[in-house]
């Protein structure tokens, strides 16, 4: 425990809230900037005295209870919780599962780059957000359940329509591996989540492979630089694979591109244009 950055980040934060901001009269005698001492205190359900001590650098380590209560007092962000509770030398808990919510700026890249295939994974590789052209390529998510979105179900179990495995990959047996190691390393992040240990039970119990795939404890995988999708409507499509972490949310932000003038370019040029339509449907 830092007493002293403590001692230092609780005054900041006292300091950067008016009353109104938590629904407290200013008064027309108010000469401390931001928050009272004891305001803070009636707020996070603790005694002035104890959070006097906390601010001179000379209380005990606070528990989390104390500190969950000072973070919603001090209406502090994710990260600011978080550094709260390092200084206060207990780390924060872990989400109880893999976050969902994509960050809105999040969202608007991936719309943004509509020559690119774009979409978003959680931490358990449950598809959350994609633009049109990866709708096109692969599949139109928003036609599915949720479970159905999510891509170690596709690849270990199916459907496999006319034996193509995950939208017909090149690389379907080595994302297979890779779900397997991504799943291992997701269940000891969040072990207490069911929809996880769930996903990883019903794996195991519906695939030999992936039941082999599990007993390897293996966590380390390679990233997929160049995969060949083959397409239904426009035959074979090669794409750059790239993918960005998101750390604060556990997800990914993945990226397929055609090399600039290649027939694959051409493939995603006329997939933006047919959308997730059949070509071959009857009018």
């Amino acid at each position: 425990m830092d007493k002293a950055e403590l001692a230092a980040f609780l005054r900041s934060r006292r300091e950067r809230i008016g009353p109104a901001d938590v629904g407290l009269r200013a008064g027309p005698r108010r000469r401390t900037p931001g928050l009272r001492r004891e305001e803070v205190a009636l707020l996070a359900f603790i005694s002035t005295e104890y959070y006097t001590r906390l601010e001179q650098a000379r209380g005990p380590r606070p528990s989390r209870e104390v500190l969950a209560g000072l973070a919603r007092a001090l209406r502090l962000s994710d990260a600011e919780r978080d550094h709260l509770h390092l200084l206060a030398g207990a780390p924060p808990d872990p989400p109880p599962g893999p976050p969902r919510e994509v960050r809105q700026s999040i969202l608007d890249l991936v719309h943004r780059l509509p020559r690119s295939a774009v979409f978003v994974t959680s931490a358990m590789l449950e598809v959350l957000a994609w633009n049109e052209l990866a709708a096109a390529l692969m599949e139109d998510f928003s036609a599915l359940p949720r479970r159905d979105r999510n891509l170690a179900r596709r690849v270990i179990l199916g459907p496999h329509p006319d034996g193509r495995r995950l939208y017909g990959v090149s690389d379907a047996d080595a994302f297979a591996r890779h779900a397997a190691r991504r799943l291992r390393r997701t269940a000891a992040r969040y072990p207490e989540d069911p929809e996880v240990t769930g996903l990883v039970r019903e794996l195991r119990d519906g695939s030999e492979e992936f039941a082999r795939l599990w007993a390897a404890h293996d966590v380390d995988a390679g990233p997929a630089l160049c995969k060949t999708f083959q397409h239904p409507l426009v035959g074979p499509v090669t794409v750059s694979c790239d993918a960005l972490d998101v750390a604060d949310r556990d997800q990914q932000v993945v990226i397929y591109t055609a090399v600039p003038g290649s027939r694959s370019e051409e493939a995603l040029r006329l997939l933006s244009v047919v959308g997730t339509q059949r070509m071959d449907a009857p009018g």
